[in-house]
């Protein structure tokens, strides 16, 4: 039964963590960003993230986005740094078409940090992409 499942692999899709300058609030903040470098519309994007480590763990965050538009991206949250030396993984799970897609992306525990960030062109930012 197994080799009759087809697990389609996902590409051109990639969760970025940015250092960027709020106008609003006059700060420096870290936001997470979902990449949609494909040539077609994502439709109903889940995205599941939680931070964790041996002794510690967050609560899950859930985020919906109905639809992500080809060659886009889109915020999808703050995040504190307090949380980088934690394990940080975004679930994220979307239609193309009528295939459902599924990938889980991670920043190993102290991977996002000032000296590890890089111009990422599609959001013209630097930041950190994941695993």
């Amino acid at each position: 039964m197994k080799k009759d499942i087809s697990i389609p692999k996902v590409t051109d899709v990639e969760v970025a963590v940015v250092y960027e300058y709020n106008d609003i609030y006059k700060t420096d903040d870290w936001n997470v960003y979902i990449i949609n470098n494909k040539s077609v519309d994502l439709e109903l994007v889940v995205i599941v993230s939680q931070g964790f480590s041996e002794t510690k763990k967050t609560s899950l965050l859930r985020k919906k986005l109905d639809k992500l538009p080809a060659n886009s991206f889109a915020k999808v949250e703050l995040i504190q740094p307090e949380l980088f030396a934690l394990t940080n993984q975004f679930q994220v799970t979307f239609f193309e078409g009528n295939t459902l897609y599924e990938k889980t992306f991670t920043f190993k525990a102290n991977s996002i940090k000032e000296g590890t960030l890089r111009m990422i062109p599609e959001l013209n930012k630097r930041g950190v992409l994941a695993n």
